[in-house]
C-alpha cells in the first residue's frame, strides 16, 4: 500500500477582480516508503503549492491527498496535528530554527508539543543530533553554528519524531556544494532506511541523488522517471519512539514562554516595571487608606472603655431640635436634650448581657460658663458627668473626680495655670437654667482633644448643686456596662433596635470613616488608570512580538503545534508578564511604604500606611488579570496565522 497517494488534485487562489488562478491541475501521484523523490520546476509552476498540500499546510483543495487511506482534505484539526506530529516531517531551505533556542532545545520543541518527559525528549534528541555529528554542538544557538550544521539540525528536528514522511523545501539552497554533498548523502541515507523522503528542488544536481523525479510545469506533472535505484541499509536513524499521545502542557507553555521572554529579556523587564507602576500606585492608595481608617479607629477605641455603650434618648421634637442636631454634628461630645425616665432605664437594663446602667448628664451652653483660679479665668462650653466611658489612657494628669472634685480638659488647665492638680477653682455655669457657683478641688486633667472646653464632675455632685439651687436633674444619657466586652455590638444593635441613639462620636467616626473610603477608592480609581496605560503597552508588545514570530510560529505548527499551544504561549507570556509587574509593584510599594512610615513614626509617632498581604496579593491577581486580558488579542492572532504564509515571512 502507497504511504501517500494524490489523485486528482487542484488547487485554486482567488486573485484580485474576483479571478480565480489554479495552480494545480489534476496532479495524479503515488509515492512508497524507501522512495527519494525530487519534484523539479521553473518557479511558478506550482511545487511549493504542491509540498504544502502533501505536508498538511495546507488543506483547501479539491481532490484527494490519501495517507493510510484518508483524505488530508478531510482531517479535522486535531487528525492534521497528529499528523504532523507523527506522519511528516519538515526540513526547510532557510533552516526556519528558532534562534533563541538551543541547538537541543529546537530539536526536542516537536517533543515538549507533544508534552513528553525532559529526560525522555533530551534522551531521544541527543541520539538523532549524534546520528547527524552534532553531538558536540547541544547547546549552541543556531548563531553559532554553520549552514551546514543549521541544516543537520533542521533534520534532526524532522526525524525526532520518526515520521513516515519528510518533505524537504530546497534543503541545499543555501549551502556551499560540499555542504549539500553531504546533507544530500544525509537525505539519501534517510531515504534507504524505508522513509519516504520528498524533495522540492530546481536543482539537477539534487535530483541526480534521487531515486524518481517528478517534474511540474504550470501547475501540472509533465514527467515522472525514475532515477538512481535506492539500497536499502541498517536502520542508522532508526531510535526508540517518544510518545507522543499527549498535548503540550500549561507548564509546557509557560516554559517556552519563558524561554521566549528570556530572548527579549531588557524589553520585557521595561514592560513588567512600567506595568508596576499602575500596580504599585493602587497599593499604595489602598494601604494608605486602610492606615488612616485604622489609626482612626485605634484612637476612638483607646479612648472609649469596650466594655461601655453610650445611649442618648431620640431627639425630642422642639422648636431648637435643628440648633441640637446642629450642635452635635459639629462636636461629638453634645447630646440631645431629652432625658431619661424611670422605665427607659429599666428597659435599657433589661437588655441581654447588660451588667448595670450608669445614668449621667452633658450640658453645652455659649458664654455662660466660666472658671477661675485665682486671678486667671476661661469660659468653657459644655458640663459632663463622669462614667466608666472614661478610662485612666484618657487621662493626662491626676485622676478621676471624687466628691466635691473635678476634672478639665488641658486647653482649660493652659488657661487656668500650671499645676492645677489639688488646687480649688471656681466655677460659674447654668444648668436647666438655674445658675450655680461651684467650688471643687481639680483632680485631674483630662487628655484628650475634643474640640471644646469641658468639666467632668461626678453626677451626684452635679445633682446636688442644682437641687440645692432649687432645680432638679434628670440623666440625658446613660452608660451601659456589658458583662463582656465580646456582647458590647450586640448591646449596641439591640439598643437602636429599641428606639434609642447611640454614641454620636462613634456615628461621626463611622462617617468619618466612610468618607475616607470613598476618597481612597476615588485615588486608587484616578491611580488605576496607569493599569489601562500599561494594558495597552503590555497589548502593543505582544503584537509587535507576534509580527517578530510569525516563522517561528509557521514552524510551531508544521511540527505539530495546534492554534491551542499557540495561544497558550502567548497567554503564558502574558501571565508572566503580568506576574513579574505585580511583584515588581508590591516590592516598590512595600519599599516605598518602609520610607513613609519611617517618616510618619519619627515626625508623628504615627504609622499611615498599612500594606497587608491581602492588598499584596490582590495587587498581584489583578495585575496577572489585566495582562492576560490584554494578551487575548495578539494571542488570537498568533493562532490563526495561516502557517504557509507565515513561514514565507523573511
Amino acid at each position: 500500500m502507497s504511504v501517500m497517494e494524490l489523485k486528482k488534485v487542484n488547487k485554486s487562489y482567488k486573485i484580485s477582480g474576483g479571478e480565480t488562478f489554479q495552480a494545480l491541475k489534476d496532479i495524479n501521484l503515488s509515492f512508497e516508503k524507501g522512495e527519494l523523490v525530487s519534484i523539479i520546476g521553473e518557479s511558478g509552476s506550482g511545487k511549493s503549492t504542491l509540498m504544502n498540500l502533501m505536508g498538511g499546510l495546507d488543506s483547501d483543495f479539491q481532490g484527494e491527498i490519501l495517507v493510510d487511506g484518508e483524505n488530508i482534505r478531510d482531517y479535522s484539526e486535531k487528525n492534521l496535528v497528529e499528523y504532523h506530529k507523527e506522519k511528516v516531517g519538515f526540513v526547510f531551505q532557510s533552516f526556519n530554527l528558532i534562534s533563541h533556542l538551543s541547538v537541543l532545545d529546537n530539536v526536542t520543541l516537536a517533543m515538549t508539543l507533544s508534552n513528553v518527559s525532559k529526560s525522555d525528549r533530551e534522551k531521544r534528541a541527543k541520539e538523532i543530533l549524534g546520528v547527524v555529528g552534532l553531538q558536540d554542538q547541544l547547546h549552541k544557538k543556531p548563531d553559532a553554528i554553520s549552514g551546514g550544521q543549521k541544516q543537520r539540525v533542521a533534520i534532526a528536528r524532522a526525524l525526532v519524531n520518526d515520521p513516515d514522511i519528510i518533505i524537504a523545501d530546497e534543503p541545499t539552497g543555501a549551502l556551499d556544494s560540499e555542504t549539500t554533498n553531504q546533507v544530500l548523502e544525509m537525505i539519501k541515507e534517510i531515504a534507504e532506511n524505508g522513509k519516504l523522503v520528498i524533495m522540492v528542488t530546481h536543482s539537477e544536481k539534487v535530483a541526480a541523488y534521487s531515486s524518481r523525479v517528478v517534474t511540474i510545469d504550470d501547475g501540472r506533472v509533465i514527467n515522472d522517471q525514475m532515477g538512481k535505484a535506492l539500497t536499502v541499509t541498517d536502520n542508522k536513524y532508526k531510535t526508540a519512539k517518544p510518545n507522543r499521545n499527549k498535548n503540550l502542557s500549561l507548564l509546557g507553555s509557560a516554559k517556552l514562554a519563558l524561554l521566549n521572554m528570556r530572548e527579549k529579556l531588557s524589553r520585557n523587564i521595561l514592560i513588567a516595571l512600567g506595568g508596576s507602576i499602575g500596580i504599585m500606585s493602587v497599593i499604595l492608595m489602598l494601604s494608605l487608606g486602610s492606615g488612616v481608617n485604622s489609626y482612626l479607629t485605634d484612637t476612638m477605641n483607646s479612648q472609649v472603655n469596650p466594655l461601655v455603650s453610650e445611649v442618648h434618648m431620640p431627639d425630642e421634637e422642639t422648636g431648637n431640635e435643628t440648633d441640637i442636631n446642629e450642635l452635635q454634628n459639629q462636636n461629638p461630645l453634645l447630646s440631645s436634650s431629652a432625658s431619661f425616665e424611670t422605665e427607659n432605664i429599666d428597659e435599657l437594663a433589661g437588655i441581654e448581657h447588660v451588667e448595670s446602667v450608669e445614668e449621667g448628664f452633658t450640658n453645652f451652653s455659649i458664654g455662660t460658663n466660666k472658671a477661675t483660679y485665682n486671678e486667671n479665668s476661661g469660659q468653657f462650653m459644655s458640663v459632663t458627668t463622669i462614667s466608666s466611658m472614661i478610662t485612666s489612657a484618657d487621662i493626662a494628669e491626676g485622676g478621676l473626680p471624687e466628691e466635691g472634685e473635678v476634672m478639665i480638659t488641658k486647653n482649660m488647665a493652659d488657661t487656668l495655670g500650671e499645676d492645677l492638680v489639688g488646687k480649688e477653682i471656681q466655677i460659674n455655669t447654668i444648668v436647666n437654667e438655674k445658675p450655680l457657683d461651684l467650688t471643687m478641688t481639680v483632680s485631674g486633667i483630662y487628655g484628650i482633644e475634643s474640640g471644646l472646653d469641658t468639666i467632668y464632675l461626678n453626677y451626684e455632685d452635679l445633682k446636688n448643686a442644682l437641687e440645692e439651687a432649687g432645680g432638679e436633674l434628670n440623666p440625658n444619657i446613660a452608660y451601659l456596662v456589658s458583662d463582656d466586652a465580646a456582647s458590647t455590638d450586640a448591646i449596641k444593635a439591640k439598643v437602636e433596635d429599641l428606639g434609642y441613639k447611640g454614641s454620636s462620636t462613634e456615628a461621626i467616626a463611622e462617617t468619618f470613616s466612610q468618607m475616607l473610603d470613598v476618597f481612597t477608592y476615588v485615588l486608587a480609581g484616578v491611580a488605576g488608570i496607569s493599569l489601562v496605560v500599561s494594558a495597552i503597552m503590555i497589548l502593543t508588545v505582544l503584537y509587535i512580538s507576534v509580527v517578530e514570530r510569525t516563522k517561528e510560529i509557521g514552524v510551531i505548527k508544521a511540527i505539530g503545534g495546534r492554534k491551542k499551544d499557540i495561544r497558550r504561549i502567548f497567554v503564558s507570556e502574558s501571565f508572566l508578564i503580568g506576574l513579574f509587574s505585580g511583584m515588581f509593584g508590591v516590592g516598590i510599594a512595600w519599599g516605598l511604604s518602609l520610607i513613609a512610615n519611617a517618616a510618619s513614626t519619627h515626625y508623628f509617632d504615627v504609622s499611615i500606611i498599612d500594606l497587608t498581604p491581602m492588598y499584596a496579593v490582590s495587587g498581584i491577581v489583578l495585575s496577572i488579570i489585566i495582562s492576560m486580558i490584554a494578551g487575548l488579542m495578539p494571542a488570537s492572532k498568533a493562532a490563526k496565522l495561516d502557517p504557509v504564509e507565515s513561514l514565507r515571512r523573511d
